[in-house]
């Protein structure tokens, strides 16, 4: 199996891990990893990184993320999904409207203080929250400054809210329902989430899990290291600077005021030959991929 990365469509049910482990099944390569953490009740697209792809992986978990959602009106629950234990229930959600509910949203928009569910893969002290969590320990969570880009309400059916969410990484959805219900008085928890892009890629064209053993199926699903660094600048070096940058060495690297300050996805022949960063009129590789 060479190296990819494998846009793979989660059902509800099995956790991230549970993809990769069924991956490195299919696939027969034991070096998978994944962008983006899903749980288990939630859906939708993971970007599995395979072979030496794995060293993409923090290039493609910073992209923003899109969801569609929908919330209970009413119901708290501990892990403010519908896989919690219910908490606390509220009436009044009756007497909402979508206008109530639209300008609850507003205020949720753009760049936001959201604190973190306890129930998470979130660490403190190298410790998930989720298992201090099940073991009755509170955590003491910060708030985390996140950004949300767009937040739609696509339908009202009362008491359940349908969203429609893009937002940074480190996005918790599961509390931006909770702090929406919140925020109109009647609490509120998630019932169904399902994640549908991944900067610029679309759950549409990602694999079923069922199909991993079909190999035409994964391969014309897959993209190649160069492809799923679409969203970065890149660049095509001539053979000479691509000798250079395969072992380490810098090469000149002509630019104006409008060079990137990130990373370079470096190209030679069509395929990704590292991933490098230009400082003073020099291309620096970071991450060599050619042999």
């Amino acid at each position: 199996m060479r190296d990819l990365v494998l846009p793979v469509d989660k059902p509800e049910g099995p956790t991230s891990h549970d993809v990769v482990r069924a991956a490195r099944k299919a696939l027969g390569e034991r070096r998978i990893g994944h962008s983006g953490t899903l749980d288990p009740f939630a859906s939708g697209l993971l970007l599995l990184c395979v072979g030496k792809a794995t060293r993409l992986v923090e290039y493609l978990g910073a992209l923003d993320k899109a969801y569609e959602a929908v919330a209970l009106l009413g119901q708290t629950t501990d892990t403010l999904d519908r896989e919690g234990q219910v908490v606390e229930e509220r009436g009044g959600w009756e007497s909402l409207d979508e206008q109530r509910v639209e300008q609850a949203l507003a205020r949720f928009r753009g760049d936001i203080e959201q604190v973190p569910p306890q129930y998470s893969a979130k660490k403190v002290g190298g410790v998930p929250t989720y298992r201090s969590a099940r073991r009755g320990e509170a955590v003491d969570l910060a708030p985390v400054r996140v950004r949300v880009h767009a937040l739609e309400l696509v339908s009202c059916d009362l008491p359940r809210i349908g969203l429609r969410v893009t937002c940074s990484t480190g996005t918790y959805v599961r509390s931006l329902a909770a702090d929406v219900g919140e925020a109109l008085g009647v609490g509120a928890h998630l019932v169904s989430l399902r994640r549908t892009a991944i900067g610029p890629f679309a759950v549409e064209r990602a694999l079923p899990l069922t199909a991993l053993g079909d190999a035409t199926a994964v391969a014309a699903a897959s993209l190649s290291p160069l492809q799923a660094l679409e969203h970065l600048p890149t660049l095509d070096v001539d053979s000479s600077a691509a000798a250079k940058l395969v072992h380490g060495g810098s090469v000149p690297f002509e630019c104006d005021d409008r060079a990137p300050a990130g990373p370079i996805a470096v190209s030679h022949n069509g395929l990704l030959l590292a991933i490098g960063e230009s400082s003073g009129g020099i291309l620096h590789p970071r991450k060599v991929f050619a042999e």
